[in-house]
């Protein structure tokens, strides 16, 4: 168990180390080597375009990988999605700039982060599956949490890593130096594939596997059968992926536009990373004694309540107020994060679970993650100041919130029988 646990965990953070390591240049970095014929504030919100179609990607890799996951087993499909994110993220370390080959620079780049859409729309599915239907009943919310604990655990090493090249003289960081973490996406590559090719089938996978020929689109089945948790764990996955779209791209972008040292405010970032890998840890572990939904609901409240504290520190453009704002936002983001993962998984079947839970996460992160920075950089410009972004974020927090909250607890279920 301790070898899955940790191939969940270790392939996650891989593969998330390259989805955020692109979300932080997509801040600081594209705007001034992709766009840099644009003005600032088109440039920046070009580069969040960009930032947005991986995610939009995310549920069709949901869709694809699920569909293989749920037919063939989710091992293999874990193994062909480091391979495709970390190739697609080095390829990124290799694209000209847009001054040396014009319009084909941007096309790279988008196509470079379309593959990495698909492949982490896949790898979060396979990871948590792997680790859940291997884990003992009552120790399933925490086992499911390893793939969520691989976010903030690669965000961690991408911002770090990013961080570090900053130190760089200006000329040098935008020419080469922020290329060199991209290209390290290898070395992590190969580490994870020597760990993931040692990890075996899932079980209850494979107490189905007989079946598998009946089970010839998954996707429509769930779609068919199953709307009602679809629409459900999109609308739940939602409350903790705006969270995240505003502090980890939009709030760096932001207050280093209004002023602020661009690798201290990374190194604080840092930071929130930490708050949201040990607040996931403590809510998956308590979810699986008090159940999912307490959790979900106290740490999407908290939201609420934090809303517009957090935009007006981060509207200072202060170094301090960013990292207050963002170290209690994501501890509020990691409380919805830890129980996350097993609420999904545990709204659909055995057979549909790959699909099902990666359809729900994955749009949810189109939606939430993806979009966020886009639209909060648009209504911020738009209006000049943070009253109309705070009043929308509260909008969508409180949709989540009463989806929660006429939620079925999931914690008892027997997975064996559904």
């Amino acid at each position: 168990m301790r070898r899955i646990l940790l191939s969940s965990f270790s392939g996650s953070v891989i593969e998330f180390y390259d989805f955020v390591l692109y979300v932080i240049a997509a801040a600081v970095v594209f705007p001034h080597v992709f766009f840099n014929d644009l003005s600032p504030n088109m440039a920046t919100v070009a580069s969040f375009v960009t930032l947005a179609i991986g995610y939009v990607a995310r549920p069709l890799g949901g869709v694809i990988f699920g569909h293989f996951g749920d037919k063939l087993g989710r091992k293999g499909v874990l193994v062909t999605t480091m391979l495709i994110m970390g190739l697609s993220t080095a390829a990124i370390g290799l694209i000209p700039s847009t001054e040396l080959i014009g319009v084909t620079a941007p096309i790279l780049l988008v196509t470079c982060r379309l593959l990495q859409g698909v492949a982490v729309g896949g790898e979060w599915g396979g990871a948590m599956l792997i680790a859940l239907e291997h884990s003992p009943g009552a120790k399933r919310g925490f086992a499911a949490s390893f793939a969520n604990l691989g976010a903030p655990a690669g965000a961690m090493l991408a911002t770090g890593s990013i961080s570090l090249a900053s130190t760089l003289p200006q000329h040098q960081f935008l020419s080469w130096g922020w290329r060199v973490p991209f290209l390290l996406s290898l070395l992590l590559v190969l580490v994870g594939m020597f760990i993931r090719l040692r990890v075996s089938e899932s079980t209850l996978f494979k107490s189905l596997d007989q079946e598998a020929e009946k089970r010839k689109v998954p996707v429509l089945e769930v779609l068919r059968y199953h709307p009602k948790p679809v629409v459900l764990g999109i609308v739940v996955a939602i409350s903790q992926l705006t969270i995240d779209g505003i502090a980890s791209s939009w709030a760096v972008n932001h207050v280093v536009e209004l002023g602020a040292d661009r690798t201290t405010i990374l190194n604080l970032k840092i930071l929130g990373s930490v708050a949201l890998f040990i607040a996931a840890f403590i809510s998956a572990r308590l979810s699986d004694r008090w159940g999912r939904r307490p959790l979900l609901a106290i740490g999407t409240v908290a939201a609420l309540i934090f809303v517009f504290p957090m935009l007006n520190l981060i509207q200072t453009g202060t170094a301090e107020s960013f990292a207050t704002a963002v170290i209690i936002g994501q501890f509020i983001q990691g409380t919805i994060l830890g129980p996350l993962a097993a609420f999904l998984a545990e709204l659909f079947p055995t057979r549909l679970r790959f699909t099902g839970a990666s359809l729900c996460f994955q749009t949810a992160a189109s939606l939430g993650s993806g979009f966020t920075p886009l639209i909060a950089t648009s209504l911020v410009t738009a209006t000049g100041g943070i009253a109309v972004l705070g009043w929308v974020w509260l909008g969508v927090l409180a949709v989540c919130l009463v989806t929660i909250l006429i939620a079925s607890e999931s914690r008892t279920r027997d997975l064996s029988a559904i």
